[in-house]
């Protein structure tokens, strides 16, 4: 029989014998590359649709703005539109700032003056509806979404009510709220959406109640990736020109996303330690099997290239599965989370191969790190120790035996399961402290004020503010569901290892209670270590990844998070410790003594 194959059936054994560990690793690996991969995936997103939304629509290489009237401002954008770097071009055209009410909403809006039929420039694709008419508007489609419009409602602009007759989208301003690209006079922009009217209605409403007008041209340059170049050899000595070159808006669309980016690859560093923290403790509480199970190989003439390629092969082979299916999940996610405005079109292309590289090595370091211990101990152990099975005598202190004396019950039992496995402590501590990161950095996101779009008490909400706060959210729920599930596994672990030493603690007098509390208690007590160190990290780390001047949350709040995760701590061990300590004392003393 093969190496191959004897490494297979064993690894396919003992995961049928242990299927709780083995989803446990796979729940931890997927969640942790999919949040990997989507962060790495997202600004390959972002431009991958604005390009095919370029596409679809004819966009223009460098839009001209001159915010400036008189009468030089069209014989300019006429001698742009006559360079001969320029190939095609659409305009000028007006760009009317106003303000539209929608039912409740009231935003700051850019309308352009449209031709009937758009030429071979800048032709916005209508995805419901259709184009401009007489007496009728129509939409952004990121604007629309956000107002919650569909085509046959009504909007006010400047008071006039226009029927919404098509929603579209177009490539020749940035994505909602954006649209206005620059402001009145030629300054700074408010948040902004983007309305279509024919170009003798856009003229009526600037002249109806003087608005200010900024007149715009759309080019087609002969050489798209040249608009530097373009730009630099064509400014005004006295006119005022503004050029926005179509990487200019590629990269403004990514703003949208610049904080989803270390949301996710922080969060899957987080996951991926949680991963680690949960499958090490699992491993450690199967090392007197993984031992014994490496001493039966060695009894029957296995190498030890043959025995940890056994023990490893089993987590390595869940992980790169794992792997995979995080993947997939990144793949069906990455719409969603690319485009929160609507207001481009396309597909996107999933996870590229430095991604998948880069997933594969954080799979790989999970299954390693948390498995490498316990296999080279098993390979180290004898093969006589490894089949005897004896248990490690612990070190006695007089004076520490005789002050632990003094403690209740439970007390004493916690302390001295966790003086036993200090490791087990320092992984439970790491657990918390990670938990807790996410949880006030969550927080902390709450309690930056609030930057709202839109006018007055109708204002409509900050989508990237939105956009963070959910994916923040959801990132969080992963790393306090995998830190339940950590918990649950290492108070089920150090139950079954002290099953006998509860035995005998209950021959002495410990009561089921004080034996369920001192399982409990030996959770606690390095989750209140976590809890304490926990609190500063998560601010640390908030500010490490915000900008500017950023608000720090109530320490009520974080005193709280951090009651609430002990608490959950505390309910989380109850189930099992409860369990253990209910095992029948005399089988478990006659199983030892056999």
């Amino acid at each position: 029989m093969g190496r191959a194959v004897i490494v297979f059936r064993l690894v396919l054994a003992d995961i049928r014998r242990h299927r709780a560990q083995a989803a446990m690793l796979l729940l931890a690996v997927t969640v942790a590359t999919a949040a990997y991969a989507l962060g790495l995936s997202l600004r390959g997103a972002s431009q991958a649709l604005y390009q095919q939304t370029r596409e679809a629509t004819a966009g223009p290489d460098v839009v001209a703005l001159a915010p400036d009237p008189g009468p030089a401002v069209a014989p300019t954008l006429t001698s742009l539109a006559r360079a001969p770097e320029v190939v095609a071009h659409n305009g000028p055209y007006r760009i009317v700032y106003a303000t539209l009410v929608a039912g409740d909403a009231t935003s700051k809006v850019v309308v352009h003056g449209a031709a009937d039929k758009p030429g071979a420039v800048d032709r916005p694709l209508v995805t419901s509806g259709r184009w401009v008419r007489a007496g009728g508007a129509v939409l952004e489609r990121g604007f629309a979404t956000a107002l919650g419009v569909r085509v046959g409602d009504r909007v006010t602009i400047e008071g006039r009510a226009y029927p919404v007759v098509g929603i579209a989208v177009t490539a020749a301003t940035s994505i909602y709220p954006w649209a206005a690209q620059i402001g009145p006079g030629g300054g700074p922009s408010d948040p902004t959406g983007l309305a279509w009217l024919t170009r003798s209605d856009a003229r009526a409403l600037a002249a109806g109640n003087d608005l200010p007008v900024t007149t715009a041209m759309d080019l087609k340059l002969r050489d798209p990736d040249a608009t530097q170049a373009f730009v630099d050899a064509h400014h005004h000595p006295t006119v005022r020109v503004t050029f926005h070159t179509w990487q200019f808006k590629a990269e403004q669309d990514a703003v949208m996303l610049r904080n989803s980016q270390p949301i996710l690859v922080v969060g899957s560093w987080l996951l991926g330690f949680l991963a680690i923290t949960g499958v090490a403790a699992l491993a450690a509480g199967r090392a007197a099997e993984q031992s014994r199970r490496a001493g039966l190989l060695k009894a029957v003439g296995a190498t030890p290239g043959l025995i940890a390629a056994v023990l490893l092969t089993e987590y390595l082979a869940l992980a790169l599965l794992a792997e995979a299916l995080g993947l997939v999940l990144a793949r069906l996610a990455e719409p969603a989370i690319a485009s929160p405005t609507a207001s481009r079109i396309g597909d996107v292309a999933g996870p590229a191969g430095a991604t998948v590289v880069a997933t594969t090595a954080l799979a790989v370091a999970v299954a390693g790190l948390s498995t490498l211990r316990p296999t080279l101990r098993a390979l180290r152990t004898a093969t006589v120790t490894a089949l005897g099975g004896a248990a490690r005598r612990p070190r006695h202190h007089p004076l520490l035996t005789a002050l632990s004396g003094l403690l209740p019950a439970p007390l004493l039992l916690g302390l001295r399961l966790t003086a036993r496995r200090p490791g087990r402590a320092v992984l439970q501590a790491c657990s918390t402290a990670t938990t807790l990161i996410a949880v006030i950095a969550l927080l902390a996101v709450h309690a930056q004020p609030a930057r709202e779009y839109g006018l007055g008490s109708s204002a409509l909400p900050n989508l990237r503010d939105v956009h963070d706060r959910r994916l923040l959210l959801a990132v969080t729920v992963l790393l306090i569901a995998l830190a339940a599930v950590n918990t649950l596994a290492l108070t089920w672990t150090t139950a079954t290892e002290a099953r006998v030493n509860m035995a005998v603690a209950r021959t002495l007098g410990a009561t089921p209670g004080q034996v369920c509390a001192g399982l409990s208690t030996a959770q606690l007590l390095p989750a209140l270590l976590g809890a304490v160190a926990g609190v500063p990290l998560g601010v640390f780390v908030y500010w490490l990844f915000s900008a500017g001047e950023t608000t720090a949350p109530p320490m009520s709040w974080m005193l709280s998070a951090a009651l609430a995760v002990l608490l959950a701590t505390a309910a989380l061990t109850a189930l099992p410790a409860r369990l253990a300590a209910r095992r029948p004392v005399a089988p478990t003393l006659s199983a030892e003594a056999a």
